[in-house]
């Protein structure tokens, strides 16, 4: 299977300097490996940008230094999500032979019953799981069909999840990824909304007829 291709280059320019080099449109980053020494690099940011955006945090990527190729995973990317622009990644160097532990987000897929029904809020509390699997075998998400979820009180937990046999799931089985919560009308917002506002109303005066 054929990885997307990223060309970098050596880096010299480190510390607060990097913000020059940002300027220049490339992005700092470093790669690093089981038993391999961090060395500092540098990549064009369009490049990347596209790469990851193929990629992702779970896909294989080969790393192009010169005339050497390495397979690399992204970690640790840094971004300004103001401007949705990368400030600073880290590629890490894995043996394909050997398997490596990494977060992999879950994917939501159709719409849960009670929510067509218009009889409970679907609500999700875990977006990603920790993983462990050869770098070949790593998904790109895990997805979750909430479809049959009717009732308020129902949910989905880690451990119903569907994955390969190559893959194992290192996050708590117990923990819940979505369930079927009450309902919150209209009123009970503006009743909630205007609660909170007589609240620190009432708060203002006592803080005035103190002062």
């Amino acid at each position: 299977m054929q990885h997307p291709v990223l060309t970098v280059e050596a880096r010299t320019v480190l510390g607060k300097q990097v913000k020059k080099l940002r300027r220049t449109g490339k992005l700092p980053a470093n790669v690093y490996g089981k038993g391999l020494s961090s060395q500092a690099i540098q990549v064009d940011t369009e490049d990347f940008t596209k790469v990851y955006q193929e990629a992702g945090e779970t896909g294989l990527i080969d790393l192009k230094i010169g005339d050497k190729t390495q397979p690399v995973l992204i970690k640790n990317l840094q971004a300004d999500h103001q401007r949705n622009i990368p400030l600073h990644v880290d590629f890490y160097q894995v043996n394909l032979r050997e398997k490596v532990k990494t977060m992999v987000p879950i994917q939501i897929a159709g719409q849960a019953k009670a929510v067509t029904d218009n009889t409970g809020l679907l609500l999700q509390s875990l977006s990603e799981v920790e993983v462990e699997a050869l770098p070949a075998d790593l998904p790109e998400h895990i997805e979750v069909n909430v479809e049959h979820l009717a009732a308020i009180g129902e949910q989905i937990t880690v451990a119903d999840l569907k994955v390969s046999p190559a893959v194992a799931i290192l996050t708590d089985p117990a923990l819940v990824i979505v369930k079927i919560d009450e309902l919150v009308t209209k009123e009970a917002q503006e009743q909630a909304v205007a609660d909170a506002a007589a609240a620190e109303a009432a708060s203002q005066e006592e803080a005035g007829a103190e002062g």
